[in-house]
């Protein structure tokens, strides 16, 4: 030991080895089966929505397909009640609405529409009684923005 250089007698500072990659600590095998559990979740309720949301692809498909036929006689206009009803069977199954037909109809139309019911009333007569009546007063794109409305505010 030379008093000139005390400095020489230490030594370096070792660190204790790290534990390494794996196996990883608890708090990550949580956290990995917190982000599986969410993803199932995820794609379970998507598939859901998805599903129960099909009725709305549908009719929004087969209106696009009136849509390009637009023909204002009866015969459109009955296609047309026809697809309302079909999507408002699927929506509210419990309440029967395919066996509605006239007033009674269009009240359930109006009760469900979104919101505009005293400006829409004359567009869903309109449109409920040109399925039976040879000359139409019924305009098809009023009644296709109805019917647009009514599908989308449908949830």
């Amino acid at each position: 030991m030379t008093p000139q250089d005390p400095l020489s007698e230490l030594r370096d500072i070792h660190l204790p080895e790290t534990g390494g990659f794996w196996p990883p600590a608890p708090g990550w095998w949580a956290l990995a089966l917190l982000l599986v559990i969410l993803v199932i979740a995820g794609f379970w309720l998507a598939r859901r929505h998805r599903q129960k949301n099909a009725w709305r692809r549908q009719a929004s498909a087969e209106m696009a397909e009136l849509e390009k036929n637009q023909v204002p006689d009866a015969q459109w206009f009955s296609q047309l009640n026809s697809l309302l009803k079909r999507a408002a069977r699927q929506r509210y199954p419990d309440l029967h609405p395919e066996a509605l037909s006239g007033e009674a109809w269009i009240a359930f139309l109006l009760d469900k529409a979104p919101g505009e019911r005293i400006a829409s009333r004359p567009v869903v007569e309109a449109m409920v009684h040109a399925t039976w009546q040879p000359d139409t007063a019924g305009d098809p794109h009023q009644a296709l923005e109805f019917a647009r409305r009514w599908l989308r505010k449908q949830s």
